[in-house]
């Protein structure tokens, strides 16, 4: 006799593959298209001089007109443009200077996604490079390895802080666990997902292995985006602090 729970979890199965078939082969032609071009070496070197030269800015405007914000936030943003270059530097001048002439949702929305970036940014980099360039692990498995490194370290730098300002181990663990899951599970689907899609084959000594996955992070990012909003916007997060409140920034106009 057949089990029935068997048959069941095997059709699930089945179609959980039929559906991740179906992404792959839509996203078939956006891979064709990229795939060459992050595996130019000359793309490569350009983008790691642009992603100093955005991390020069960066430390000298947080040393030269905003040495008031907490070392943690100038550690998140210092790792935010490291990730994404002038992406990540854009994302800190609009929201992250206390020269911002106002607070928004929107703004502590970006907030509230770099700081989760920060880690789970972290959290990717090692798992990948551990689970598919050290180890050399198939597909599934270098997923579940990163996902889980990404959440470590996403999930502790929520938790870290909070037992700093004496909130209990177990309250600090139940507010990271909700309020931080939604946006880590988005953002790390949409960044583990592209990156493997790109580059699931590549060693850690090829162009391609370390492009995709700085424009994984950077998708991951902007997935998350809305969901951080919205969990700001119902108060599942508080945010981060308005840095217009920190020293003498908040008097400054915009720039």
């Amino acid at each position: 006799m057949i089990d029935g729970s068997a048959v069941g979890a095997r059709r699930i199965q089945e179609g959980n593959m039929s559906l991740l078939t179906r992404i792959e082969r839509a996203l078939e032609p956006a891979r064709q298209v990229l795939t060459p071009i992050l595996s130019d070496p000359r793309l490569l070197v350009g983008w790691v001089v642009v992603v100093a030269a955005a991390v020069v800015v960066l430390w000298w405007d947080l040393r030269e007109r905003n040495e008031a914000l907490p070392s943690l936030m100038k550690g998140v943003w210092t790792l935010v443009v490291l990730y994404s270059g002038p992406f990540g530097l854009a994302i800190y001048w609009v929201s992250g200077r206390t020269q911002i002439s106002r607070d928004s949702l929107w703004r502590r929305g970006l907030r509230s996604t770099a700081h989760c970036y920060s880690g789970c940014g972290a959290g990717e980099i090692v798992g990948i490079t551990l689970a598919q360039a050290i180890l050399g692990l198939v597909v599934g498995w270098v997923a579940a390895v990163t996902f889980g490194f990404a959440y470590l370290f996403g999930f502790g730098l929520t938790v870290g802080p909070l037992l700093q300002e004496g909130v209990g181990f177990r309250d600090a663990l139940s507010d990271a666990l909700y309020s931080e899951t939604p946006s880590i599970t988005i953002m790390e689907v949409v960044a583990i997902g592209s990156d493997l899609l790109l580059a699931a084959s590549a060693h850690v000594t090829d162009v391609l292995f370390w492009l995709a996955l700085s424009l994984s992070l950077s998708l991951g990012f902007l997935a998350a985006f809305p969901i951080n909003v919205a969990l700001v916007r119902f108060g599942v997060k508080e945010g981060m602090q308005n840095p217009a409140e920190m020293g003498n920034g908040g008097a400054q106009a915009a720039d």
